[in-house]
């Protein structure tokens, strides 16, 4: 039985996933088709097709490597669709070009599928009494002996306010800045009786998730909603969706966060094992974490660099603007060059996922052991029946 469940969870991770993608990819395709675009393939995943079918002019398929998908649009990028599909058919005859307010409708309707799916998700979700929400404070409940916090100078009842200048309310919050504060010294504002109190405090780096704690808990006040999950008020909901990955790119591309920042970075392989985690313990946070999954996929997609849609975007405002397209051989050089750059940033978060996972796994099974052995102890003491009594 317990086979079952996890091929069904694993499954439904697969599809849950494909629909995040199925949905941005449907969004270029329905406005392409319907601005009267040529449309060649429409394909969920890279690379060699595990499943393909023509109907009418377009070609559908399912791809090897799942982490994305492309609609096939050479009117609206032809570099960029050759290099996707690895080259093309160099005889064939020039197209006419789409113009810039077309590629840019185009272009955005793929984060706005991945918007309006997020806004569904997110009214579904309130409407459900058995979709679990809640926040768990920024307060402190308790403090590890000789951890981080305690050697800070956090007490038991301070409730953060913020780190590093960062105004948090949420528990999920602090762990965001803690993160991107790395191992670095982070001041912490609390409110402690009624008066604000400012603590330095260096987080501790674990080894095996490469996550850093300050080892404080928190006063959950019952909450057992999952970290995505505290506002049942859906409009809420999204701008904390929103609010979260745009913290983090900030991080990005501040210098004194970035290096900190990148590290807390998670790739496709922590993504599915989140997921799976979810369809594990709870259909509806599942769906909630499709929800905060399709945010994170719109707000990135939107970022005005090639071989995103919002490089695209960019290039054509570019046209709009200026009254001439951007010099081509700049723009094929830019989009071959993020193109290689993703490819690249992508097997690196993949293989940093994997060793970490990996650690995870030896970390949690050397645990166990532990556990067990300390157990077997606990029950031989308890047996133990001296073979005389000096008190007699």
């Amino acid at each position: 039985m317990e086979i079952l469940i996890t091929v069904g969870a694993i499954v439904a991770c697969i599809l849950l996933f494909s629909f995040a993608i199925f949905i941005h990819e449907f969004g270029h395709f329905v406005v392409a088709k319907w601005l009267g675009l040529r449309v060649d393939r429409f394909s969920i995943g890279f690379g060699p097709a595990l499943w393909k079918k023509t109907v009418g002019d377009v070609e559908y398929r399912i791809s090897a490597i799942p982490f994305g998908g492309y609609v096939s649009l050479p009117q609206l990028d032809p570099e960029g669709t050759r290099a996707l599909e690895g080259g093309g058919d160099d005889d064939e005859p020039p197209m006419k070009e789409a113009t810039p307010l077309v590629r840019i409708a185009v272009a955005f309707a793929g984060p706005f599928g991945n918007i309006v799916l997020a806004v569904i998700l997110a009214f579904v979700l309130a409407a459900v009494p058995g979709a679990r929400f809640g926040e768990m404070p920024a307060e402190i409940g308790d403090v590890l002996p000789d951890g981080p916090a305690a050697a800070g100078g956090m007490l038991p009842g301070d409730r953060v306010t913020s780190v590093n200048g960062h105004a948090v309310r949420t528990w999920t919050e602090m762990q965001t800045e803690v993160q991107i504060a790395g191992q670095k010294a982070a001041e912490f504002v609390v409110t402690r009786g009624g008066t604000n109190v400012t603590l330095s405090i260096t987080a501790k780096r674990d080894e095996a998730s490469g996550a850093c704690f300050i080892l404080a808990l928190s006063t959950t006040n019952g909450v057992k909603a999952a970290a995505w999950m505290p506002e049942r008020n859906p409009l809420k909901q999204l701008a904390w969706d929103a609010g979260q990955i745009v913290r983090i790119l900030k991080a990005l591309v501040t210098p004194k966060e970035a290096k900190s920042a990148a590290k807390a970075l998670g790739g496709p392989v922590m993504i599915a094992e989140g997921l799976y985690t979810q369809v594990r313990r709870n259909g509806w946070d599942a769906l909630g974490f499709l929800r905060f999954l399709d945010v994170n996929l719109a707000i990135l997609n939107l970022l005005p660099i090639p071989v995103l849609d919002g490089g695209l975007i960019l290039f054509a405002l570019f046209e709009l603007l200026f009254r001439r397209k951007p010099p081509r051989k700049l723009t094929d050089g830019l989009s071959m060059a993020f193109m290689w750059l993703f490819l690249a940033l992508m097997v690196t978060l993949v293989w940093r996922d994997v060793t970490r996972s990996r650690r995870m796994h030896r970390a949690a099974a050397e645990h166990e052991r532990e556990m067990e052995q300390w157990i077997r102890e606990e029950e031989a003491a308890r047996n133990f029946k001296p073979a005389f009594d000096l008190g007699k």
